[in-house]
């Protein structure tokens, strides 16, 4: 079982900490147990509830009638308002209870529901994202058992691989290569990446986790790519990352070089005159609506 903070269940329901402690006292919500240190905690059951009341609140309930439901009504209610409600907060939630669960079967059909109500690229963007970026802050704080982000990064690999096999390739595109470097596991944001490339007509090569640069290097010599693309978020060590960063500028001097991740981003590094910082999706975009005016 995992162990919250009352932090952390302010950053997961929205909910300020000061009010999730009045309603504590006030309607005996909660009954946290303490560390040795005197510091309350919180489990999964206290995580769900909190949810719960969040969804509730935010569609106009009272939290004096909310408190006041059964568990299965209130359950009942949230998976009504989920099912009927379209709006990102709420399908965020319902995403976060079905994690908590360990659920397959909600968390699928909540993600379908966002695909089909968005279609997948704004739901990635303005649901599962949000949704990954509050777990990846649980996970780093390790609020949240490492099981449960492997289980929803293997649901959300498994939507974006779908629809990346739904894309034509276009033979004649300019190419990219997509790669992570050693060490680095954390593919989710290129693999949309490379989703969002091949939907915009750009031929992509995606060689995943931990590539050497000595061997990209050699495939780069025979195929000449018009860009090379990778991610940084928890490798190289931060020590290291000026020097790879530099590694990279030399040997793909004739191309294009997009890097982004936690490592880069908003960091103290000089970057080659070849290469640029995504920030955002957003800022992908862009450089696939300047390739498609390049080609045209």
């Amino acid at each position: 079982m995992s162990v919250y903070s009352i932090k952390d269940l302010e950053h997961l329901s929205g909910i300020k900490a000061h009010t999730i402690r009045i309603w504590e006292q006030r309607y005996n919500l909660f009954s946290p147990e303490r560390t040795a240190t005197n510091i309350r905690y919180y489990n999964d059951e206290d995580v769900k509830l909190i949810l719960n009341i969040a969804t509730l609140k935010n569609n106009g309930m009272k939290i004096s009638k909310i408190v006041e439901m059964p568990a299965d009504l209130m359950q009942r209610e949230v998976q009504k308002v989920s099912q009927d409600n379209k709006s990102d907060e709420d399908q965020i939630g319902a995403l976060t209870l079905a994690m908590v669960d360990l659920d397959e079967t909600r968390f699928s059909n909540v993600l379908n529901r966002n695909i089909d109500h968005h279609g997948f690229e704004r739901a990635m963007m303005e649901v599962i994202y949000p949704f990954m970026r509050k777990i990846g802050i649980l996970w780093l704080t390790n609020a949240i058992n490492p099981a449960q982000e492997h289980f929803i990064t293997h649901l959300v690999r498994q939507k974006i691989i779908a629809a990346t096999d739904q894309t034509s390739v276009n033979a004649d595109g300019p190419l990219y290569f997509l790669f992570l470097p050693e060490g680095e596991l954390h593919e989710l944001g290129l693999l949309f990446a490379n989703y969002i490339l091949r939907s915009r007509g750009i031929r992509t090569i995606f060689f995943g986790q931990t590539v050497p640069l000595d061997a990209l290097e050699e495939v780069y010599h025979k195929l000449h790519p018009e860009c090379i693309m990778t991610a940084m978020t928890t490798a190289p060590d931060p020590s290291e990352v000026q020097k790879y960063v530099d590694r990279l500028g030399k040997k793909f001097k004739d191309c294009k070089i997009c890097i982004t991740g936690g490592r880069i981003i908003g960091q103290d590094i000089s970057i080659p005159d070849n290469a640029s910082i995504l920030n955002r999706f957003e800022d992908l975009s862009k450089i696939t609506e300047e390739v498609a005016v390049s080609q045209s």
